[in-house]
């Protein structure tokens, strides 16, 4: 392994480095049993999993670089990398017609551990009836109960294993500093209890639904991300070979078979031959243009762009999802909060003990208390996410307010609206057309007004009465649906969670680009698996069912028999059907 973290394999003269990306075009050496494209969430579970029958030749592509660098690893540095073309692809969506056309940031990671290198930390599974409704529109065998094996065995949750934790998996996930950084945690949690909801002790548990203390994917105080998880514990395997700084391409079809896949670094280009499968793990955006590079998708879209059919698949690139949020702001009356340590000398500070210790704020995406609830009766699970901020801020780290504030990130989990992502051109350098078609569906406006008047119930009560000033934002002047809305159009902002675009589903289905195997349907040896492959979003953040995909289906390529379905229930509300909480 070189000081940059690639690791270089015999014969060397097949590695990529970061200062001088090169491909050797070695037939012998050019032969793999399986072909991943992309490092990130899904690619470094793979690897990790695909590789441990030493049997297995396994190559690893990404087109980014090393993940070893300080501000990837320190979690109070999160929004750092994420600004950094070297971590982050930089995509934007095209005008958002619901968005008074404006146009979008989406992030997607670039680099070993992909977005779970720059992402805010936040580990949630999901709630049990997301995955219900998988298996109801046709992914067989992904109910939950098939799925919370999968969960456990990635994961190593710092109080230990249980029913529904997992002790023992690569992933480290952590409690935060359980609360202690600041009363505002546990006064928002007391609020949402004083307002009619539940206090759930784990919402990656039993129950979901309720206020209580926030999970990250933050072990012994630095980002646990998939690379570091997954990757670094087995870089030194014979069988397993990682290139970075290099970009695919296109599969390369036999037929209705894949065999390859065609991959540049700087002028050099090779092709990488699969005995047994290519596996596409580039993540929602990025594995949907491959596709359509390769002639995978759409025919009369593919023409347009001068890319030859060769087979028709329609739902490649459509079933566009995400979550959005808005970040609901108050001025506070105590100085608890977080506005004050945002100047050099205190970044300086916290960064000092955190290099040392390894503890402390800069050792915590500072989201530790939130929760999930139900915008309106008649849903069997929340529809709606809070992640608590004891700070008035932006995503980029600046401040709200020159005085002392918090906030709540709120948004609706379940969109109704569908967009999609196109290439544009036969240029793998060009931008795609991103169009996620936000706030399309008036059930996602309603669910979204609902919002605001939920959270200003809850952020109403006695328990934030004497931390809570005025409103900094929506304001006391956004009042009306109409006002609401024209609020929202104007600042709602994605949460960073696009998924759907190679659904998963039967043959049946005209969008399903995956069968639930993640196999693409109508052709050989070929596989997605990303958070591309979800039929819907799941009620929260997408990295922790990102690595549960990887992990089940790993399984499925290897021949394994599948874990023991879990013997749990399924949960619904009391009086679910008539009441919101």
């Amino acid at each position: 392994m070189t000081s940059l973290g690639i690791k270089h394999n015999k014969p060397k003269s097949l590695a990529f480095t970061d200062r001088n990306p090169a491909v050797m075009i070695v037939s012998a050496i050019n032969e793999f049993h399986y072909i991943i494209v992309g490092a990130g969430s899904a690619g470094c579970v793979l690897a990790n999993r695909l590789s441990a029958d030493p049997a297995n030749k396994v190559l690893l592509i990404e087109a980014g670089g090393t993940d070893k660098h300080l501000l990837v690893r320190m979690p109070t540095a999160l929004s750092y990398p994420m600004a950094m073309r070297r971590f982050n692809w930089g995509y934007y969506s095209d005008p958002e017609p619901c968005l008074n056309d404006r146009r979008i940031s989406c992030p997607r990671g670039k680099g070993l551990g992909g977005t779970s290198s720059i992402n805010g930390m936040v580990y949630v599974r999901g709630n049990a009836h997301d995955y219900e409704e998988w298996e109801e529109l046709g992914a067989t065998d992904w109910g939950y109960r098939y799925c919370l094996p999968y969960f456990k065995r990635a994961e190593s949750w710092i109080k230990g294993g249980d029913t529904y934790r997992g002790g023992n998996g690569p992933l480290g996930v952590s409690g935060g500093n359980d609360m202690r950084l600041s009363p505002l945690y546990r006064a928002f949690i007391d609020a949402g209890v004083q307002a009619g909801y539940p206090e759930t002790q784990d919402y990656n548990g039993e129950f979901q639904e309720g206020f209580g203390p926030m999970h990250m994917t933050v072990n012994r105080g630095i980002r646990e991300s998939t690379a570091k998880a997954y990757l670094d514990p087995i870089i030194n395997r014979p069988n397993l070979t990682i290139v970075t700084q290099a970009r695919a391409n296109r599969v390369v079809l036999d037929g209705k078979r894949a065999t390859g896949v065609v991959v540049s670094a700087r002028n050099e280009t090779t092709t990488y031959i699969a005995k047994n499968e290519v596996i596409l793990s580039a993540g929602s955006i990025a594995s949907p243009i491959l596709l359509q590079l390769s002639g995978i998708g759409d025919p009369s879209h593919l023409s347009s762009t001068g890319i030859q059919p060769v087979h028709e698949l329609y739902g490649v690139g459509e079933n566009l999802q995400d979550h959005l949020e808005v970040y609901f702001q108050f001025h506070c009356k105590q100085p608890v909060t977080l506005n004050k340590k945002l100047g050099l000398l205190s970044k300086g500070l916290i960064g000092a003990r955190w290099l040392l210790f390894k503890d402390g704020l800069g050792a915590t995406n500072h989201f530790e208390s939130c929760a999930f609830v139900r915008s309106r009766s008649g849903l069997k699970s929340p529809d709606i996410q809070y992640h608590f901020l004891p700070a008035a801020m932006r995503y980029d780290g600046t401040a709200s307010t020159d005085d002392h504030g918090f906030q709540v990130h709120v948004g609706p989990n379940k969109p109704k609206s569908r967009g999609r992502v196109r290439i544009q051109s036969s240029d793998v350098n060009d931008a795609p057309s991103i169009l996620f078609n936000y706030l399309q569906h008036e059930e996602d406006l309603e669910a979204w007004r609902q919002s605001i008047h939920l959270t200003r119930e809850i952020m109403s009560q006695p328990a934030m009465e004497s931390f809570r000033g005025p409103e900094l934002q929506p304001g006391s002047d956004v009042q009306s649906d109409s006002e609401i809305t024209a609020w929202l159009r104007q600042n709602i902002e994605s949460a960073y969670h696009p998924a759907g675009t190679c659904k998963m589903g039967p043959s049946t289905d005209d969008q399903a680009v995956v069968d639930p195997e993640c196999r693409v349907h109508g052709l050989e040896n070929l596989r997605v698996i990303d958070a591309s492959v979800f039929p819907t979003l799941p009620n929260g953040n997408i990295n922790a069912p990102v690595i549960m995909v990887a992990e089940k289906v790993s399984d499925k390529i290897l021949g394994l028999p599948p874990m023991p379905k879990a013997e749990v229930p399924l949960h619904y509300p009391e009086n679910w059907e008539t009441q919101q909480r």
